[in-house]
This record gives C-alpha cells, structure tokens and sequence, in this order.
C-alpha cells in the first residue's frame, strides 16, 4: 500500500510552497483535498498556454498533480461553516496565504482545533508568525534574497545576483511535508495534533549550510562564479548559451584520470600543472588547456567520456534536456499522464522511489472538479443539498 494511505490533509495553498508540500505528500499516498476560492489557486493562471478558462498551464499542473480540488467561498458565513465541518475529517491543514488572511478568515489554528483537536495544522510564511519581519509578504526569491543565495551567486566583482531556481519554494514545501509526516507519526500514538509553523528564510537557510561564515565567522562568503580553476565550467562543441559542461575532478585520482583521458601526461613534466599549488597559481592557463580539449566535443560526449573515466562532470542540463534526456527516460522519471482539457502532459516523477509503496503519477484536478464527491464522502450531503449550496454561490 501507499506508504501515507489513510492520511487526509485539507490543502489550503497556492502557488508553489504550499503546494509543493501538499504533493509529497500525495505523492506518498495521502489523499489531498484542494481547497479553492471560486476564482480557483492564482497558480493556475501562470504560464496558461491557452485562453480557455479550463487549461491549466505547466506550472500548475507540476504542483497539483495527484490531488483533488473542491471550491468553497470562505468569505461567505455559510462556506466558513462548511469548511469548519469538513476539517473534522481531516488529519492536516495546510496553508501558506500571506501574513493574516486565515486569521481575518476565522479559521486559524485555535478555531480549527476547538473543532479537530488531533489536528496537524501546518502554516508557511515569508519570515514566519513572530519577529520584526512577520508581517512581510515573500515570494520565493524575496526570501531567497533573505536568506543569503543572492549574496554568493555571481562573478566575484560583480553585483549579487538572482539564482535561477525556485528551491525557496519547493525546498520549504518538502520541509513542512517532512514535518507534517513526523507530527502525523506522533498524531497516530498520541492522539494529540499540533501547529507547525516553517518561515522560508530560515528553510532557504538549510541550503547555505556549506557556505557558513568565513574565516571563523568574521566574514561573509564571497560570490564565485562560475571559477576559473579545475573545477569549472566548459565550452563544448555546438556553442550554443547551454553547450557547457561542468567538470570537478576532486581528488588525485581524479585529476589523474582527466589527464589520462585528455592524453595529456605533460602535465606531469609541466611545471604550471604539476601540483595542486601550481594548478591554483595558474588556473587560466589551465582553464585554456582543458577548454581546447572539450570544445571538439558535444556536451553529451565529454560527459560519457569522462564518466565512463571516473571524473565527476555533467553536461549543463537545460530545462528541455530534464524532459527529453535519455538517462531520465530510461529510469522513467518523466511521465506522460492524460489530461481532460490539455491532453497529453509530461511531468516528472516523485524523485524518491519506495519498494513497498508506490503511487503513480497523477494528474492535476479541474477547478472544482471533485466538490460534489468530497461534499458527499465526508459530510454525507446529498445531491439537493450541494446544489442549494451552488446556488447560493456557497460552493462551486
């Protein structure tokens, strides 16, 4: 069986932090509810491909995958009602609405709980619910900029610079997911729920670990780039903005292999290259020798060549290369699931595989798309109920 079967968890999220937890855990089995306004999770309007107003685009889809979506109005008394009946039900409720739209709502952790007191009431925030900064809105590079990323990412003379990658998001949401899993773990002994409370500075702040502080804390890490030294990042044959590949012989036995591989022993006779403190006083002359050697060569085959050799590298992956590359085909990572509106969409997998538990990769719900059964299953209305509740523009 799925290893979180039988955990149900009312999500309450949007865009991409939230949701992002709220799909590791269906990706591991429990059944999640989507909870929506009638103009549904803002995140389904980013990258629409399409005017219809069922198409979702990728970005939507990547996040929600997997679950089940119901609309209720909060901002009507009777939707509020609804929704404080339904958590009844539930083991979680997550939310990462910005700094006190449940509160302003009335259903905080204090009302949930009154009414579901082994209640996981999971909440993520910018800079979390208590500081000078708890009030503050944040997106996913704000508090990447928080947490320091912007500070080493660029070349070492020039501005900071924004990473490409959104792990403040998804980084905090698998976070919060691992925390709701634990407080469940505790649920099921204990009977007790609780609230756990995640601020994305401080989870962006898990990926800095290795950068720390510099000499014994009385300096900030400096910015990088992309280096000139051994380990470093190479034009390949093509040219192209992504015809790159990143090499990063560590050890001995490493550099010894590139050498062997480039046929090029002299390095051993060259006094630039002899040694590692050599290498560091000539890292451009270097930096020369290795590029003329991988620029004969496509990305892909210096990659093959030197793997196959025992060199650390990867080709510069681009984000066509994660869909199409033969390596993440072949170990099925990148799905083809059907969808009602958009037809055919590839996402990619759960990247954590289990041998005793395994959930296939789903689709992401229509708007709406499961009110009726979900209104039904766990408050037992019937169809004249939900539909006076349609009508009256509680539900949609």
């Amino acid at each position: 069986m799925p290893a979180l079967d039988g955990m149900r968890v009312l999500d309450m999220t949007q865009y991409e932090a939230g949701t992002s937890c709220t799909q590791w855990l269906a990706w591991l089995g429990a059944d999640v509810v989507k909870v929506e306004s009638p103009s549904g999770d803002p995140g389904r309007g980013v990258a629409r491909t399409s005017t219809g107003d069922r198409a979702d685009g990728q970005y939507f889809m990547n996040y929600n995958g997997n679950k089940r979506s119901i609309v209720v109005n909060l901002k009507d008394a009777a939707g509020r009602q609804l929704l404080l009946d339904l958590v009844r039900r539930f083991d979680v409720f997550v939310e990462n609405y910005g700094p006190g739209v449940v509160e302003k709502l009335g259903i905080g952790y204090d009302a949930l709980r009154e009414r579901a007191p082994s209640l996981v009431y999971g909440r993520i925030k910018g800079f979390g619910l208590s500081g000078p900064y708890a009030a503050f809105n944040s997106y996913d590079w704000v508090a990447q900029a928080a947490a320091g990323t912007f500070s080493v990412t660029g070349d070492p003379d020039g501005p900071p610079m924004r990473p490409g990658a959104s792990f403040a998001d998804s980084g905090t949401g698998l976070q919060m997911a691992l925390a709701i899993t634990a407080a469940y773990v505790q649920q099921q002994r204990t009977g007790e729920g609780q609230l756990i409370e995640l601020s994305m500075q401080e989870a962006v702040t898990m990926f800095m670990r290795t950068l720390g502080l510099q000499a014994w804390g009385r300096e900030a890490a400096p910015r990088t780039g992309i280096g000139r030294g051994t380990s470093s990042t190479y034009p390949c044959r093509g040219g192209g903005r992504n015809d790159w590949v990143y090499i990063m012989p560590v050890t001995v036995q490493m550099w010894d292999a590139l050498v062997a591989t480039m046929g090029r022993t002299d390095f051993y006779e060259d006094d630039r290259f002899a040694t590692w403190e050599a290498r560091q006083e000539h890292t451009s002359e270097l930096y020369d020798e290795i590029a003329a050697w991988t620029r004969q060569y496509t990305k892909q085959e210096v990659m093959e060549i030197l793997g196959a050799a025992g060199v650390p590298c990867s080709k510069v992956f681009d984000t066509l290369d994660l869909f199409t590359d033969a390596h993440l085909q072949a170990r099925g990572f990148v799905q083809t699931v059907e969808h009602p509106v958009n037809g055919p969409v590839q996402l990619w997998a759960n990247p954590v595989r289990m041998s005793e538990s395994n959930v296939p990769v789903g689709r992401s719900p229509l708007l709406g798309e499961h009110t009726d059964a979900v209104l039904n299953e766990c408050l037992g209305l019937s169809e004249a109920d939900i539909t006076a509740l349609r009508e009256s523009g509680v539900v949609g």
